[in-house]
């Protein structure tokens, strides 16, 4: 997963490629909790583009976007958010891969 550098480079993927924000924290332990699953999710959805962003190095896009809890997941394609998972709750993989499927149905 590569990390997000710059708002710019949010602003020029979320209109270009089909790519699912990851935001977290390295503090959050529920974020923690599916960081080994996180490869395994990556590499059974290969239609998206997957970018960590940090959410306290982009606490402004966050409050933009209304991401108040993390982990989180918003999905961008053709320009457009196509869906989000977003709340302060533990998230597990099955949850995140069901996410994940319905986004892609929806951005195809």
């Amino acid at each position: 997963m590569e990390l997000l550098k710059s708002i710019e480079q949010f602003r020029e993927l979320s209109e270009k490629e089909t790519v699912v924000f990851l935001f977290s924290a390295d503090w959050c332990p529920d974020c923690k909790v599916i960081e080994p699953v996180l490869p395994r999710i990556e590499a059974d959805f290969p239609i998206f583009s997957f970018y960590y962003v940090n959410r306290d190095e982009f606490i402004d896009l966050c409050g933009e976007l209304d991401i108040f809890g993390i982990p989180s997941f918003l999905v961008y394609a053709n320009g457009e958010e196509v869906d989000r998972f977003v709340s302060k709750d533990r998230k597990t993989q099955e949850e995140i891969e069901a996410f994940l499927t319905k986004a892609e149905s929806k951005s195809v």
